[in-house]
């Protein structure tokens, strides 16, 4: 019987062994996996990174032209001045703010006009459908005027006072009295200047402007008149 003892042991022992390896083949494959997938997984304290809204609304807004690269430009302060081709005529050009006015005469006809100026593109109209656009650049008004059936083209370069586009008004016996003038400076020295002058529907004659003071008070027939410069009509005519 003493001799069976240690048999019995070593083979419990064999047992166990046997037991053992077997537990242990069986966990690893579990304990890899548990391993790749906590490696997997974000530790605490981190997150996955998802896209920025604000940095889609920055790349949306890159993308989007401005307010400032859409709206138009317009000139803040300009005055024309030049001759009608084909017409003899003159033709005077003022802006301030976008908002432009236009006065065309050559002695016999005239015709004011209002309108607009954005981008360097003129638009101008009177009451009786006369017309005059205008491209604006180099200092220059390239355009046409088109008048009773007739169109002519014109140049006029930037002009400063005492050249430039002046007004009267006054009440005559009842009647209205407008005038209006065209003053253009001469390279050689003096003034070319044109006008006309209207009591009520008649026509009448109309005195010369001072060239190197324009606003001076004139006479028109016996009553004196006080002219002004187009900063002081521009905005009655809009």
């Amino acid at each position: 019987m003493s001799r069976l003892g240690p048999v019995i042991t070593l083979a419990a022992g064999a047992v166990l062994a046997v037991g053992l390896g077997v537990a242990s083949v069986t966990a690893t494959p579990a304990a890899d996996e548990a391993a790749n997938t906590a490696a997997k997984a974000p530790s605490a304290g981190e997150t996955t990174a998802a896209p920025s809204r604000s940095s889609e609304a920055e790349a949306e807004a890159d993308a989007t032209p401005s307010p400032q690269q859409t709206e138009p430009k317009k000139i803040a302060k300009a005055d024309y001045g030049g001759y009608v081709k084909g017409n003899g005529g003159l033709i005077a050009i003022s802006i301030r703010d976008g908002k432009a006015v236009g006065y065309f005469c050559d002695g016999k006809a005239e015709a004011w006009f209002k309108g607009s100026e954005s981008d360097g593109e003129l638009q101008l109209t009177s009451l009786g459908g006369a017309k005059v656009t205008a491209e604006l650049g180099g200092g220059r008004a390239r355009g046409s005027v088109a008048l009773g059936g007739r169109k002519w083209t014109f140049v006029a370069s930037t002009v400063v006072k005492p050249s430039g586009l002046y007004r009267a008004t006054a009440i005559v016996r009842g009647a209205k009295l407008r005038a209006g003038w065209i003053v253009l400076k001469n390279p050689q020295g003096g003034y070319t200047q044109v006008g006309a002058a209207f009591e009520g529907d008649t026509q009448v004659p109309i005195p010369q402007l001072r060239g190197d003071q324009p606003t001076a008070p004139v006479t028109v027939g016996d009553t004196t008149i006080q002219p002004e410069d187009v900063d002081g009509f521009i905005e009655e005519m809009q």
